[in-house]
């Protein structure tokens, strides 16, 4: 049977960088009680006429000349977005186009910040079938263009940009156990409801969160789907290196990596530069890991992720 391994990551960021400061001058806050809360020191924010997929493709061209592969090579691309360029097509579609290749599958997977777990777990299931041998998978965003700028609760968590991985079949074990999970009786505490309907927006098209309700489930889901994939993998928290968590909120990182053993030192961090990117947030981590040596090859990493929907998933894998 085939295995799942990472061949190549990348990353990027736009360039405006925006800083607590900075946002304490559009909107009743301060750097102090945004990093108190939060942890976040500063985030990136996408340029006017910078897209999602302007985002994913230089992420992608970054892993591509990492796994030492040409974008030819590349059978199918799966892109975890709750901002995409337009409606449709898919923004899996315009950054292949933008690549450059034509004739692979590629489709978007949407399910907020835990989409890059849904998109990687998706990828690891067309590889093992035999039906893809080299995925692109991608975390983009642009969630700055759903936030309200005058609402201190939402606008200071977010931020933009895109990670991206070359996944490849391999004889050597790579993705060790997966588990994805998700309980629509919670999409109201973190929802943007707004639609396009007859030519209008249809309800509101900014950011709501109830932050108490969303720290509460978090917490729990992500410590308890931790603990499963180990479990269900045979190995305990003593044997995870690295683990690679979605950058919401330093407290909810804090707090899971609590629950499940494992100290801070073992957690790659971003949140404080990047804030929360949603989808793309697990990928940037990782990449910033492994670019700065700490991620070695043959470490065994944990990722997990959870967002609206609610929806949540872990992977445990050697990369």
């Amino acid at each position: 049977m085939h295995h799942t391994r990472i061949l190549g990551t990348g990353s990027y960021l736009p360039a405006n960088r925006l800083t607590n400061d900075d946002l304490s001058k559009i909107v009743d806050t301060s750097d102090e009680w945004i990093t108190e809360r939060t942890g976040i020191k500063a985030r990136h924010i996408a340029a006017s006429g910078e897209q999602t997929s302007d985002l994913a493709v230089q992420a992608a061209r970054i892993a591509l000349d990492d796994a030492k592969i040409s974008a030819e090579d590349i059978d199918l691309i799966i892109v975890a977005t709750s901002t995409p360029d337009m409606t449709f097509p898919a923004t899996a579609c315009i950054v292949q186009n933008k690549l450059g290749i034509g004739g692979c599958a590629a489709f978007d997977v949407q399910a907020v910040c835990a989409g890059f777990m849904y998109a990687v777990v998706t990828a690891n299931a067309y590889i093992k079938s035999g039906m893809a041998k080299k995925v692109l998978v991608i975390g983009a965003e642009t969630f700055s263009r759903l936030l309200d700028w005058n609402d201190r609760r939402t606008c200071v968590l977010f931020g933009d940009g895109a990670g991206a991985v070359v996944l490849g079949a391999s004889d050597e074990v790579g993705i060790i156990h997966a588990k994805l999970k998700a309980d629509g009786a919670y999409s109201h505490i973190l929802k943007t409801p707004g639609k396009v309907a007859s030519g209008a927006v249809d309800a509101s098209p900014y950011l709501y969160m109830d932050g108490q309700a969303v720290y509460k489930f978090a917490v729990k889901a992500l410590a308890k789907i931790g603990a499963d994939v180990l479990l269900e993998a045979g190995l305990t928290a003593a044997d995870v290196d690295w683990v690679i968590p979605h950058q919401a909120n330093y407290r909810i990182i804090e707090s899971t990596a609590k629950h499940l053993g494992l100290p801070m030192e073992k957690v790659i961090l971003t949140v404080q530069e990047q804030g929360n990117t949603s989808a793309a947030s697990i990928p940037l981590a990782l990449d910033a890991g492994i670019r700065d040596g700490r991620i070695q090859r043959g470490n065994t990493l944990l990722l997990e992720g959870i967002g609206g929907g609610f929806a949540w998933g872990a992977v445990v894998l050697k990369y």
